[in-house]
């Protein structure tokens, strides 16, 4: 058939790129692994008749293994709802398998499910940017494809250490692939099932046996820039609060997903990036929905390395909650303790003090977390924090508005939108006549009309400056006295 001949050159293509790809960007980072996997996956290992037939055995129990583990992933919540089409049959009289129509979907892309999804065709003449991650299992590249389109490419690393180990294990170069790749097929389900605006967005995927390689799994995701934690702390406190908001909305969704409680059991700063700074996950196959069965009380005991929280065992053998309270206290170890406090509004500080006595405790669910930190995002959006700023306080500037200003004499605050100069969000000019009063340096400040996420104002602070320009979107405020003088020169 023409579709699927173009499918299948469009994968034999892929399987091209990716090798190029791996030799001319990956090589440095894995020079350490380049020998050993060589040897693996290039010689022709000598084994005989029996002991072949026995790897041949453990493999495929392991890929029996991985395969179950995504079946329950391929339910429907109930029989309208969830994924199209029934992913899972039941067979009264023998073990439950798969629907391998819809299974060859997610294992060969044998069709789109919606007309703007991407496959392998859409990865024809693309052109790799970088390497944005390898780990054991997978290597993440950017890549432009044929129109300019800059997107994320997951696929199996095949100098990972995975990949590596079955291959000594069991001999078999394309069943290993093939087992690795279990991972990227769960993520696609998993990114299929679990659609929020905090989770990295699935636009297609590229699945095929191209020139008799099997295994060769590619998932298609939006770019994201990979949160860089350091440069966060460095951010203005509305950034680093919009991360966590943002994070707590994720785990909210989480507690209650389409496929039950859903814990992130691989939870680091790494497993995130942002998109037009917005966070959102971009790591989901170490996420899991399965709740922790128990007897006593002990067998619900979370355990951290400074802390460990034990929870009540409920009546039906289940630690009720126990999901959501681990993803609570990574979020407050991993993204709280380190950007929410530093720096706070100070009319937010004993909200900020509140969130992280009950996040870090596990005192509060993520349900009124979630509230504590709306209630924070509404009182800094409308201003009514700052209630108790004089109004008087903007009486001592003159404003100037449709104008802006040249040959300004800059200074530096700490943090700044602008590493050249003092730029803050305020709310109104009542606050940044306030911020203003503050600076030793400052005599003049601008609104110019641009806005942050919150839809806060962006001002500028200067010491002085020479002359004034006409500006439309700008308005500069002077104090008084700094007017007078600039009037008379």
């Amino acid at each position: 058939m023409p579709g699927m001949g173009n499918s299948l050159c469009a994968a034999a293509l892929l399987a091209f790129v990716v090798l190029s790809i791996l030799v001319s960007l990956l090589i440095s980072s894995v020079q350490q692994f380049g020998a050993r996997i060589s040897n693996f996956s290039n010689a022709t290992v000598a084994v005989d008749e029996e002991e072949f037939a026995s790897l041949r055995g453990a493999l495929i129990y392991q890929l029996n293994e991985r395969r179950n583990e995504i079946i329950p992933l391929l339910l429907p919540e109930d029989d309208t709802n969830g994924l199209s089409g029934p992913f899972y049959q039941h067979d009264q009289t023998q073990n439950s398998h798969l629907d391998y129509s819809l299974w060859n979907e997610i294992t060969h892309g044998s069709r789109k499910a919606h007309m703007d999804e991407m496959d392998c065709e859409s990865l024809v003449d693309m052109q790799a940017v970088e390497v944005l991650g390898s780990g054991y299992t997978k290597l993440v590249v950017k890549v432009n494809l044929a129109g300019g389109q800059p997107v994320a490419l997951k696929l199996v690393n095949e100098q990972g250490i995975d990949m590596g180990k079955c291959v000594e294990d069991f001999k078999d170069p394309r069943g290993c692939r093939e087992l690795v790749s279990y991972k990227l097929k769960k993520e696609i389900v998993l990114l299929q099932r679990l659609q929020h605006p905090n989770v990295i967005k699935l636009k297609g995927h590229c699945a095929g046996d191209a020139g008799g390689e099997g295994g060769r799994v590619t998932v298609i995701l939006e770019q994201g820039n990979p949160l860089q934690m350091i440069q966060l702390l460095q951010s203005p406190w509305e950034d680093r609060f919009r991360v966590c908001l943002d994070l707590v909305r994720l785990l909210h969704f989480l507690s209650q997903s389409p496929l039950g409680s859903v814990a992130l059991l691989d939870f680091q700063p790494r497993q995130f990036v942002t998109v037009s700074g917005e966070l959102k996950l971009t790591d989901l196959d170490d996420a899991s929905a399965e709740e922790t069965s128990c007897q006593t009380h002990a067998d619900c005991t979370l355990q951290f390395p400074h802390r460990n929280f034990t929870l009540p065992c409920s009546a039906q053998g289940v630690c009720g909650g126990l999901n959501e309270k681990r993803n609570i206290y990574n979020a407050y170890r991993y993204f709280f303790t380190y950007l929410l406090p530093h720096q706070a509004p100070p009319g937010f500080t004993h909200l900020v003090d509140h969130i992280m006595n009950s996040t870090g405790e596990l005192k509060a669910d993520i349900n009124q977390t979630l509230e504590a930190f709306e209630h924070i995002l509404l009182l800094y959006k409308s201003g009514l924090h700052l209630d108790n700023l004089p109004p008087s306080i903007i009486r001592d500037y003159t404003v100037m508005r449709g104008m802006g200003t040249s040959g300004n004499a800059e200074y530096r605050c700490w943090p700044s939108y602008s590493q050249q100069g003092c730029v803050l969000s305020v709310h109104s000019a009542r606050e940044a006549a306030y911020i203003c009063n503050s600076h030793s340096q400052c005599n003049s400040f601008t609104l110019t009309g641009k806005k942050t996420w919150t839809g806060r104002l962006l001002a500028s602070f200067r010491s002085s400056f020479s002359h004034l320009v006409p500006d439309g979107t700008s308005e500069v405020y002077v104090k008084k006295a700094k007017a007078l003088e600039t009037s008379t020169v």
